[in-house]
């Protein structure tokens, strides 16, 4: 099992303070990202939902595409993503395609939802199937769906990722 080093706590630490700023000056939830490489802060971010009006500006999205525009590269190879708080589903499925080599946390979801931010439902939304799921999801194939896909596997001149 992993035991937190020294380091780990002081990254995980600012990354805290991080959500601190954002709550203190209005922007959003109580969330915090720091994303570091070779020992050092790369980015530091905090959730920005209500200043930016985007569902989709939480700390760990806004510090992953800051930290990929610094390093102007797609993947967060060899970073390590500290947040103050356990990653949301949306947030987790950011961190795996960024693939950072490793992601440390505090509070849990469950200390999430005790204050109103509660991903639970989301949870259960993803094991169900599509047509028992909360918002109306239809599968309309057309002849032309997998022309993209048909492209890219021919294309000798792609990035993988």
């Amino acid at each position: 099992m992993y035991t937190l080093e020294a380091d780990d706590r002081h990254f995980l630490q600012i990354a805290i303070e991080e959500a601190m700023k954002g709550i203190q000056n209005g922007e959003g939830g109580p969330f915090g990202a720091v994303i570091v490489k070779n020992d050092q802060i790369l980015v530091r971010a905090h959730n920005r939902v209500i200043i930016e009006n985007d569902p989709t500006a939480h700390a760990e999205i806004v510090a992953i595409r800051l930290a990929c525009k610094t390093l102007k590269d797609f993947q967060l190879s060899d970073c390590v993503l500290y947040t103050s708080c356990e990653p949301c589903p949306m947030c987790l499925g950011a961190i795996y395609w960024a693939r950072p080599s490793k992601l440390v946390y505090s509070a849990t979801r469950l200390d999430a939802a005790a204050v109103g931010f509660d991903d639970a439902m989301i949870y259960e939304q993803l094991l169900l199937p599509s047509e028992k799921q909360k918002i109306t999801t239809l599968h309309l194939p057309l002849p032309e769906s997998n022309q993209p896909f048909t492209w890219w596997a021919a294309n000798g001149d792609k990035t993988l990722y």
